[in-house]
């Protein structure tokens, strides 16, 4: 639905993006991750059209953006970061105004109101100035604005940015639901986010992919040693150094609070342990409450793959990406040029 080949970009010759490609398809959530000036927005001002690329391409629904950008953007729905919203007109009266600028038939475009406003959740809220509303409303009325066309592809950068936990939920389970009929690129911070809501993630850093694949995937792909937590009842000192004594454990180190003691242990790889460690503990007369795998998250892949120290010639994190992100937004001199 969603393809992007060899995706070029760069500002008075220093690259922004260099050479992405990804497919997103039907019904399909792809989770757009990387640090502040890896290029995300960049990306996503060119996939919708925003910005011309130096180099490759963008189609939707096998439509190419750049050489039949109004047929192609009638495909898209965009929800930007910086909401762009009138807060002088109603919320019925600015996604019907929006309709009419995405082409709806004005036959059509009450109808299409009333079922974007309805999908969205701010029915209830339909004769109110935008002036009027909170944040979480708000976000609702720019991604309801963003569907009245019915568009096969969405776009949503930080839809949940600056939201409190109860918004955050209604709008995670708006964007679940909306995978039904449309296919949608999520550009988050929230990793969390990423692992309860994107079917797939791709991570971008200084204007590259750096990774691609599930969740799950990618946890396999980048997991360290293996390893287990086990917790036990009681402030046990030396059982991190009976642990430790069993074939197969690499190191343990423990940690005893609040009345139990928890040994955090590397294993060899292929190695399993659990036997072992649960006779010892029976023949210790200890209680064992808990015996988990540790698994990296997503948030150590991520730290891992954008770390400076993975970077080669950086000096610093965020040496240049930053000012070449800062060249494309709007009012600064690239963006004009």
């Amino acid at each position: 639905m969603l393809e992007v080949q060899g995706l070029s970009k760069s500002f008075f010759g220093t690259p922004a993006v260099e050479d992405v490609s990804f497919q997103v398809g039907s019904g399909e959530i792809l989770g757009f991750l990387g640090p502040n000036g890896a290029g995300k927005t960049t990306t996503m001002r060119m996939i919708t059209g925003f910005l011309p690329p130096t180099a490759g391409t963008v189609t939707l629904d096998g439509i190419d953006i750049s050489e039949h950008a109004i047929e192609a953007k009638r495909q898209l729905g965009y929800l930007p970061e910086s909401l762009a919203l009138y807060p002088e007109m109603r919320v019925r009266e600015y996604v019907r105004f929006r309709a009419e600028l995405c082409g709806v038939p004005r036959r059509d475009a009450a109808a299409r109101t009333r079922e974007a406003l309805a999908t969205c959740f701010v029915d209830d809220v339909a004769d109110r100035p935008i002036s009027n509303l909170s944040k979480g409303y708000r976000q609702r009325v720019g991604l309801a604005g963003a569907l009245v066309h019915r568009p096969k592809v969405l776009v949503l950068d930080e839809p949940t940015v600056g939201l409190d936990p109860r918004q955050i939920m209604k709008v995670r389970e708006l964007i679940r639901n909306l995978r039904k009929d449309h296919t949608i690129l999520l550009s988050t911070h929230i990793l969390p986010e990423v692992e309860l809501v994107c079917d797939r993630v791709l991570i971008i850093d200084r204007g590259r992919i750096v990774a691609s694949g599930t969740p799950e995937t990618l946890r396999q792909e980048m997991a360290q040693t293996p390893g287990l937590t086990v917790a036990l009842k009681g402030e046990l000192t030396d059982a991190d150094s009976v642990i430790r004594q069993l074939p197969g454990v690499v190191r343990a180190a423990r940690i005893g609070a609040g009345g139990e003691t928890r040994v955090v242990l590397e294993t060899v790889q292929g190695a399993d342990v659990r036997e072992a460690i649960f006779r010892e503990v029976v023949a210790r007369s200890w209680t064992l409450l808990e015996m988990t795998p540790r698994q990296a998250s997503l948030e150590d892949i991520f730290v891992r793959l954008v770390s400076a120290e993975n970077r080669p010639g950086a000096e610093a994190e965020g040496e240049h990406p930053p000012a070449v992100e800062a060249a494309g937004q709007p009012g600064s001199e690239a963006h004009r040029a």
